[in-house]
């Protein structure tokens, strides 16, 4: 069976693996998480932690993830070079992180970086070789997996057409349409597309929302693609 969820940010790990459990999740069965595990709640290391243990769970990159990534200087050995590179643009990144809810993940990566440096590179590993997006078949259908949708989508563009940005912080709205594979993914909070979605999936011909809300204390959502089958 092929899974996927989105936007735990920092989601209590013993509470996600509870919901894994709910709904049968095996090694036998493969995970996709797209993207935006960190930030806003305690636990987003652990998770990514946890992630990279796994054979069968698949990192699709969020706007947060990407986020850490450009801070990744803050991870640095301090040195005079080091601090005369810390200019306003760095700054300013830094700034657009911490707006986003930056704040536990950071104390948790500076934890990492004086105690288990080791285990602190090994989360950025997995974060540098996150795709942007992934491909797979289940259930008789072929899905696209990607953190925020398509952003100016046209029918016919290729995927490796799309810039970073396009990918993770589209915003589609009830009248989005997309073309070929059916697209899954998070981001935009569900009960955004109206009250009704509130902790439910928004499922259109074309595309699949499943950010439940978890950064705002909702419960993550976990889709099962074969059937289509949601569990929380």
């Amino acid at each position: 069976m092929v899974y996927a969820t989105s936007d735990l940010h920092g989601y209590p790990l013993e509470k996600f693996l509870e919901m894994l459990a709910r709904a049968e999740f095996s090694e036998d069965d493969f995970l996709f998480v797209l993207g935006d595990v960190i930030d806003r709640g305690p636990d987003g290391v652990r998770l990514l932690r946890w992630m990279a243990e796994q054979p069968n769970v698949q990192l699709i990159l969020g706007n947060h993830e990407a986020m850490l990534l450009s801070c990744g200087f803050l991870f640095e050995a301090v040195t005079e070079e080091s601090l005369e590179r810390l200019d306003m643009d760095r700054l300013a990144l830094l700034g657009t992180w911490m707006e986003n809810g930056a704040a536990p993940t950071l104390a948790e990566l500076r934890r990492l970086l004086k105690a288990e440096p080791e285990v602190l590179e090994g989360i950025l590993d997995l974060l540098r070789d996150a795709p942007l997006y992934d491909t797979v078949e289940a259930g008789g259908r072929e899905f696209l997996l990607v953190h925020s949708g398509l952003e100016h989508f046209r029918p016919g563009r290729p995927l490796d057409d799309y810039a970073p940005e396009e990918l993770l912080w589209a915003r589609p709205t009830p009248e989005t349409v997309y073309g070929g594979p059916l697209v899954i993914f998070g981001h935009t909070p569900t009960e955004r597309f109206g009250e009704q979605y509130r902790g439910r999936p928004v499922v259109t011909d074309t595309w699949v929302c499943i950010d439940t809300g978890a950064a705002a204390g909702n419960k993550p959502m976990l889709l099962r693609l074969d059937d289509m089958k949601a569990f929380e």
